[in-house]
Formats: C-alpha cells, sequence, structure tokens
C-alpha cells in the first residue's frame, strides 16, 4: 500500500524523463488516469493508455520531447500532501510561473486545471504544479 499514489505517479513520471524513457508504465487508478489526462491534454504528455486487465492494469504513458531531445516538462512539484493539504479557492487558484505553467487541481467536478477552475469558479485541493 501506497501512502502517497500522486507523489510516486509524478516521481516515476520524473525519473523516467531524466532518463531519456520513450515511455513509463504506473499502476491504474481512476485518480491517476485523471490526473495524466489532464497533462496529456495539455500536451506535457503524448499518450496516455491503460494496459491489462483486471487489478493488473495499468497506464502506458508516452513521454513527450521536444526536437532537440530536451523534456517538456521542466518541473513537477507537489503542493498538496497527506500531511499538509492545500486547498485554493478559484479567485485564490495559484499561477504557475507567471502562467507558463499549471496547477492541477482536484475539485468537485474532477480533476482539471487552475485555468478551467478558475473559468468554472469553483476552488478544491491543489495537488501538483508543472512548468
Amino acid at each position: 500500500m501506497q501512502t502517497d499514489p500522486i507523489a510516486d505517479t509524478l516521481t516515476r513520471i520524473r525519473n523516467a524523463l531524466h532518463a531519456r524513457h520513450e515511455q513509463v508504465e504506473i499502476p491504474y487508478s481512476r485518480l491517476r488516469h485523471a490526473i495524466c489526462r489532464v497533462l496529456a491534454d495539455e500536451r506535457f504528455l503524448d499518450a496516455v493508455e491503460i494496459a491489462g486487465e483486471g487489478y493488473k492494469r495499468k497506464l502506458a504513458l508516452r513521454l513527450r520531447y521536444s526536437q532537440e531531445r530536451q523534456p517538456v516538462i521542466e518541473g513537477l512539484r507537489r503542493v498538496s500532501r497527506p500531511g499538509m493539504r492545500r486547498y485554493a479557492g478559484a479567485a485564490a487558484m495559484p499561477k504557475v510561473r507567471g502562467g507558463l505553467g499549471i496547477s492541477v487541481v482536484s475539485t468537485p467536478q474532477g480533476v482539471m486545471t487552475d485555468r478551467q477552475a478558475r473559468k468554472n469558479k469553483i476552488g478544491g485541493e491543489v495537488l501538483f504544479q508543472v512548468w
């Protein structure tokens, strides 16, 4: 059992980017799938696919690199942790690197970016930041 599956997911992505892997597999959960879908929609990942069946399901993430083979993701930072949860309202949603990055937020309407949360005027738990 993992105490922080979101931090585990971010660490696996970060390590795979540093090692210049084309893809990385992580254990499946609905929250992890929603997070990876947001990253793919924001063009930080190339593709997200579900592999396997039943309890052996995994998420296969295709990582995205620039033409010079530099990772598109320059940084990942966990904001809300199990020991200290961070919540923000729609008006107080933090901007990442002056708007160049995104915050991924868990809201009552699902996992979304900070821009979508501001647009929908809903707040939630700020999970992590990507730039």
